[in-house]
């Protein structure tokens, strides 16, 4: 039996298919944000097969209007709702799958007092806070400046935009708390 060329399309567009779907359902069941290696670990496909279907489903969603995306943050990917419909999942979510309740409660800090020094974060929270603190300036949400032998922690505009809160309105808010709580000492 002969093959033909418009069979070796045939089957070249079906295992395409079925990668994008593979690859769809990483993101999807994962809920966070995934480096390549970690891509290719999980799907078995090569990184420029994977960075090709990243495009493919991006355009995807696009000329679908769809309510979901693929974004991009150093070097990872996640799918995740647009921002245009974050109000629907602020409601729906009782706590982040993208980060542990550890996490969370480090982050809190950061966000509360900052600047801060690491060191403090540190003693506050113990030496896991290391591993927060990388994943946090990884994502972006977090800037780090090298303060003597320690460094200094601030939010990033990123971290406003990741967790779409205004950031006028919350400086406001923490110079309010601040007051607060200078008042009480």
């Amino acid at each position: 039996m002969e093959i033909s060329s418009k069979t070796v399309e045939e089957i070249d567009e079906a295992i395409e298919k079925e990668n994008l779907r593979k690859l769809e359902a990483i993101f999807f069941i994962s809920g966070r944000f995934l480096s390549m290696q970690e891509l290719v670990s999980l799907s078995d496909l090569n990184p420029i097969i994977i960075r090709g279907l990243i495009e493919k489903l991006r355009e995807k969603y696009g000329k679908m209007g769809s309510a979901i995306e693929i974004i991009e943050k150093n070097g990872l990917w996640k799918m995740d709702v647009k921002p245009e419909f974050s109000y629907i999942t602020n409601k729906l979510a009782t706590g982040s799958t993208e980060f542990t309740k550890a996490e969370q409660e480090t982050l809190a800090i950061i966000a509360y007092k900052q600047p801060i020094k690491q060191s403090v974060v540190i003693k506050i929270r113990g030496n896991k806070a290391y591993d927060h603190i990388k994943k946090f300036v990884d994502l972006g949400l977090v800037k780090k400046k090298k303060l003597g032998h320690t460094h200094e922690l601030s939010l990033s505009d990123e971290f406003y935009d990741y967790f779409n809160i205004d950031f006028s309105a919350a400086n406001e808010k923490k110079n309010i708390l601040k007051l607060e709580e200078n008042n009480k000492e």
